[in-house]
């Protein structure tokens, strides 16, 4: 009698093992008849969702030490703008770029644009006396 619950015990273990242990049950491969005819179909461009990162979003994704200086092998791999103008950007010729950095190159250029861009109103101006 004092046999029998730890019997029981024990053949609840052995169940439970074998249960673990056994392989799941082969998946049917699909047929002609169950596959599906053409892939889905897309979503519309404009149902597309698309997150478009700002340049902030990728100096942090593109800075995988995460300590704010991208190098310039860092910005090849993660962000090709900065790494285009790399030397530009890197004016005190530190070997790597922080935000402050870009920031002030994003003035520069911006100023340059709209600089640019007045002197061709005046020729355009000039031009038309």
């Amino acid at each position: 009698m004092r046999f029998l619950p730890i019997m029981l015990v024990l053949s609840l273990f052995s169940i439970q093992a074998h249960a673990q242990s056994a392989p799941p049950p082969p998946v049917p491969a699909p047929s002609a008849a169950t596959a599906p005819a053409a892939p889905p179909a897309t979503k519309p461009h404009a149902a597309r969702t698309s997150h478009r990162m700002s340049w902030k979003q990728r100096f942090a994704a593109a800075n995988t030490t995460h300590d704010g200086h991208l190098t310039l092998p860092q910005a090849e791999a993660g962000y090709i703008t900065v790494a285009r103008h790399f030397h530009e950007i890197d004016v005190d010729k530190k070997g790597y770029v922080t935000v402050e950095d870009i920031t002030n190159w994003h003035k520069k250029e911006s100023a340059a644009r709209h600089s640019h861009q007045g002197q061709a109103k005046q020729h355009q101006q000039a031009m038309k006396q």
